[in-house]
């Protein structure tokens, strides 16, 4: 699934807002139960068109994870946002 919501420029470059980050985590979230999994992260990489997406997802997760449960939850989406800026290259403003 990819994010589909209008982005914003920031130096010339397209960037999403955290509330749209916040957002689109929701819409992976297949099992409603508040929390990422890395397979439900790495289907959202897939459909963004991302290659090793299971590595990303479980590398994604990994480093989001601050409570060790193995999911990303609400209180560590800031953490996971981190993740997609630095290593996917994601801008989030």
């Amino acid at each position: 699934m990819a994010i589909k919501s209008r982005s914003v420029t920031v130096d010339g470059e397209h960037a999403i807002t955290m509330e749209q980050f916040k957002a689109w985590m929701k819409t992976i979230d297949d099992d409603k139960d508040g929390k990422i999994s890395k397979d439900e992260l790495a289907d959202a990489v897939r459909g963004n068109g991302g290659w090793f997406a299971g590595r990303k997802a479980k590398r994604g997760v990994g480093s989001a994870d601050s409570n060790g449960n193995g999911f990303v939850d609400e209180s560590e989406i800031r953490n996971l946002a981190e993740f997609a800026q630095k290593y996917l290259g994601i801008k989030i403003v």
